[in-house]
């Protein structure tokens, strides 16, 4: 069996692009159901319908068999930073614009060039840390460390929330590049839905008859533990769209992952951005004040120029190879 890791870039492109598009609409309807169904009860429904779709996508890659693994513990420790990120995420979308939101979780694609370093022994030289630093920066604005507890829209804590999100969503992927040597993209998704079941399954024994918040709770707080209710009509059109969502999405960023060095794929997620802003003002009025635009444009900067000196890198390597033959 070959354990070397593949590098195919321009596959990995086209599968992290779907992907993100797919995370734009994933985010849009989980805000629109967020005031009246518990984040627990949309992801049991929605990783249920994944579960569906990602053992289709096991017999297509190969069949069944393939889900057997000497990995287990690495599957569900990735399924765990999966959780973690789409549950900070998640209560940060209940009480912030989707823009916003959106783009502080864009630390990720940095989180990711910066922690290659040590986990994957990836190369990053100095301009490419220094746009990482300059991307930390634009975090640091959205964050407004400058503005008072009066004038914030939301607490601290709630603003930090979307860079645990990253931070974790980060170590995730870094993950399924260690585990893409041997595992198919649809395997590494089944075990996530199934780590997702497990959690929000948990969440209905300890909070699922609502009793754990009451009307003076944060609206995070009521998103993550209010009481599960069954939908109401149309509504189950939009968990079936979840469904589809979780299965494309988890196919799509674990086959680009698996293929392609991090650093090559993370900066092709910034196309998400745009999308955030475009679903936050088409469906929800929200437009992203000055420091959010600030913060975006200093975060895709930092982005594309981690693009385009990998780029730089990845040709000189070539002629060198070349030249050598």
């Amino acid at each position: 069996m070959n354990t070397a890791p593949q590098n195919r870039a321009g596959l990995a492109i086209i599968f992290v692009l779907i992907g993100v598009f797919a995370i734009s609409i994933n985010d849009m309807l989980i805000k629109q159901l967020s005031g009246g169904y518990p984040l627990h009860q949309i992801v049991f429904i929605r990783s249920a319908i994944g579960v569906i779709i990602s053992l289709g996508l096991v017999k297509l890659e190969g069949g069944f068999h393939l889900l057997k693994t000497d990995r287990v513990g690495l599957h569900i420790t990735r399924g765990l930073l999966v959780v973690i990120s789409n549950m900070a995420f998640f209560l940060a979308l209940a009480a912030l614009p989707l823009a916003e939101v959106t783009a502080l979780f864009f630390a990720a694609p940095l989180f990711i060039t910066l922690l290659s370093i040590p986990i994957l022994g990836e190369k990053v030289g100095v301009m490419r840390l220094s746009a990482v630093a300059v991307g930390f920066i634009g975090v640091m604005i959205m964050q407004r460390p400058w503005a008072g507890a009066e004038s914030m829209h939301a607490t601290r804590l709630v603003l930090l929330l979307p860079v645990l999100a990253a931070l974790t969503y980060a170590l995730n992927q870094l993950m399924t590049r260690k585990l893409g040597v041997t595992a198919k993209a649809s395997v590494m998704s089944l075990y996530i839905q199934v780590v997702f079941i497990f959690v929000s399954v948990g969440f209905y024994m300890v909070a699922g008859d609502g009793g754990l918040v009451n009307a003076n709770s944060s609206v995070s707080m009521q998103f993550l533990l209010r009481a599960w209710v069954w939908p109401a009509t149309g509504d189950e059109w939009v968990f079936l769209a979840l469904g589809l969502n979780a299965g494309i999405i988890g196919y799509c960023l674990s086959q680009a992952y698996r293929i392609a060095d991090a650093a090559t794929v993370a900066p092709f997620e910034y196309i998400g951005l745009p999308l955030a802003v475009f679903w936050g003002f088409a469906i929800f009025g929200d437009l992203p004040s000055w420091e959010v635009w600030l913060g975006i444009a200093l975060i895709l900067a930092a982005g594309l120029f981690v693009f385009l000196r990998e780029r730089q890198k990845s040709r000189n390597i070539t002629r060198a190879q070349a030249g050598r033959r």
